[in-house]
């Protein structure tokens, strides 16, 4: 730490709980508390019971569940493939390209969710590519979003890159093909593992464009959580909410796992 006298430590720490227990850990311990509840008492739910856990890991929950799941996935592959792709280019342009290529990919996450979704719509709902109403319209916003965390996660990664490495193979004759699949993509691995865990992450509670997208058949988990609190069936919606938390948590877990290893490589 910054911070190197024992009393000024102590005041951080104090600083940090104040700040980190009411605004992240006291709403999702609330959260957790009402997926196990009954019924209200006063401002914290009260009673117990895991019937809400039953509607949220079967029937409708589940395919939610699984949609949320193959969405995440699909929209982080491509994000991941995107990015790397785009940060590779960019590395071999100038200045001003480098940052126009930048400025391309972050332009996303400079307007609300709800406008990328309603520009997607709009671009794939006409011939030749028809997507409104499918599956992979909900995977291609997701993936518009995500993008931007890939490129620059993995843009950060070839900064810091030695390129000591890359011209030691090709001084050995290694065709730039060879050295981008045996050398510098495997150095890249611990940042494109990260980067496809936080694309996942993201994708696995984005809702405002998904639901101006999603199709009866491909919903979302977000979506079913939004419309459980909608119709006043909180305890339930909170229910699928530590479902969905548990989800993305233990995938992370996985993902963090990949990246342990190769960070070991």
């Amino acid at each position: 730490m910054l911070v190197h006298s024992r009393g000024a430590k102590w005041a951080v720490w104090a600083l940090f709980l104040l700040l980190f227990l009411p605004l992240f850990a006291l709403p999702l311990l609330v959260v957790l508390g009402a997926s196990f509840a009954t019924n209200w008492s006063s401002v914290l739910p009260s009673g117990f019971t895991t019937e809400h856990y039953s509607a949220a890991t079967r029937g409708e929950a589940l395919q939610a569940l699984t949609t949320s799941l193959l969405t995440a996935a699909g929209a982080s592959l491509l994000a991941l493939a995107t990015g790397t792709w785009a940060a590779l280019t960019a590395q071999a342009l100038g200045r001003r390209g480098r940052r126009v290529l930048d400025a391309l990919f972050v332009l996303p996450l400079a307007v609300p969710s709800v406008v990328v979704g309603l520009a997607v719509l709009v671009a794939f709902s006409q011939p030749p590519m028809l997507l409104n109403g499918t599956r992979w319209i909900v995977i291609v916003a997701h993936t518009v979003l995500v993008t931007a965390f890939a490129h620059q996660s993995v843009s950060a990664a070839l900064t810091r890159l030695d390129p000591a490495y890359e011209q030691a193979a090709a001084s050995l004759g290694a065709r730039p093909s060879y050295v981008l699949w045996r050398v510098k993509l495997p150095l890249l691995l611990p940042s494109l593992s990260a980067a496809a865990g936080l694309c996942f992450a993201l994708s696995m509670g984005e809702l405002s464009a998904t639901m101006m997208l999603y199709p009866p058949d491909w919903t979302p988990l977000p979506v079913l959580i939004h419309a459980a609190t909608d119709r006043g069936a909180l305890f339930t919606g909170s229910a699928v909410a530590v479902v969905l938390m548990t989800a993305t948590l233990l995938v992370l877990f996985a993902v963090s796992r990949v990246r342990t290893k190769a960070s070991y490589r």
